[in-house]
């Protein structure tokens, strides 16, 4: 396994992979990587010839006041958790590789990335867009590979592929939870014992609600009353609900009433660290 720090040095490398007309499939990440990450690398590895791990904390994604300095890194052992889940080649460009001076280019969308977690961070799906697009040009990748956890940003970017017609295959990968279900990230770092604890309250709300639809509940307000009272009452004076969404899978907008699958969306403070996740769930006939 490669490590390439400069743009001239991932594309010495890809051109000889391309040369040899070598499949390439593509993880881009901001580090601190976890079992989420690896079970990506491992899918790339399985359906390519060679893979590639981006490891880039991308500032532009930041809001001022976020957590852009602090944001957890450790390239050592990164670079261990993608040599063991079959990795050829980590770029690890600094800021200014990828952000020259002068630079004052962005790639937009529209719709989905205006809901939900755009309404919170108004800037971060434009940072996300334009650094996953400059990865792309760069890396080429005939497949690029995506957690489910980020279910929106997933979906932005589906959106951004397709608008644009970039050449590439966008796979999407479950969600990888930790024994208690509380979903993989690298912000979980950031919990105290005692959060760590209730952090567990956000996969309770997504089982719950799977248990009232399954149960015949299918007025979405009535769900996430339930659900707001279960967080408040689990966690107590260490939460703080940022948003529970219903919404369609595809459009993400809101649904009031239940009749098809739907994909039901959590934002929660656990002490002083925002924990999302989400559940796609299925109406069964």
């Amino acid at each position: 396994m490669s490590t390439a720090t400069t743009i001239s040095e991932l594309k010495s490398k890809l051109t000889s992979w391309r040369s040899a007309h070598q499949t390439v499939g593509f993880v881009p990440t901001m580090g601190f990587l976890h079992e989420g990450h690896q079970s990506l690398i491992r899918k790339a590895a399985s359906e390519n010839d060679r893979v590639v791990v981006s490891i880039f904390v991308n500032p532009t994604q930041f809001a001022a006041g976020e957590d852009l300095a602090t944001y957890p890194r450790d390239l050592a052992q990164d670079q261990l958790k993608c040599l063991e889940a079959g990795a050829d080649l980590i770029f690890t460009p600094h800021v200014s590789e990828m952000y020259p001076s002068g630079f004052n280019t962005y790639v937009t969308t529209s719709g989905v990335s205006e809901l939900l977690e755009g309404k919170s961070r108004p800037t971060h799906f434009r940072g996300v867009t334009t650094i996953v697009t400059k990865l792309f040009n760069l890396v080429q990748p005939n497949k690029a590979y995506f957690g489910q956890k980020d279910a929106q940003q997933v979906a932005v970017l589906q959106q951004m592929v397709r608008d644009l017609n970039q050449d590439l295959d966008l796979i999407v990968c479950p969600i990888i939870r930790e024994a208690d279900g509380l979903a993989k990230s690298s912000r979980n770092t950031y919990l105290s014992t005692d959060a760590r604890q209730q952090a567990v309250v956000l996969f309770q709300a997504l089982t719950l609600a799977e248990t009232l639809i399954s149960n015949g509940e299918l007025k979405t307000s009535n769900i996430i009353a339930a659900l707001n009272t279960h967080i408040q009452a689990q966690a107590q004076s260490l939460t703080q609900i940022d948003y529970i969404k219903i919404v369609d899978p595809t459009t993400l907008q809101d649904i009031d009433n239940i009749t098809t699958d739907i994909l039901l969306l959590l934002a929660v403070y656990v002490d002083q660290t925002r924990l999302i996740d989400n559940k796609l769930i299925h109406l069964e006939a």
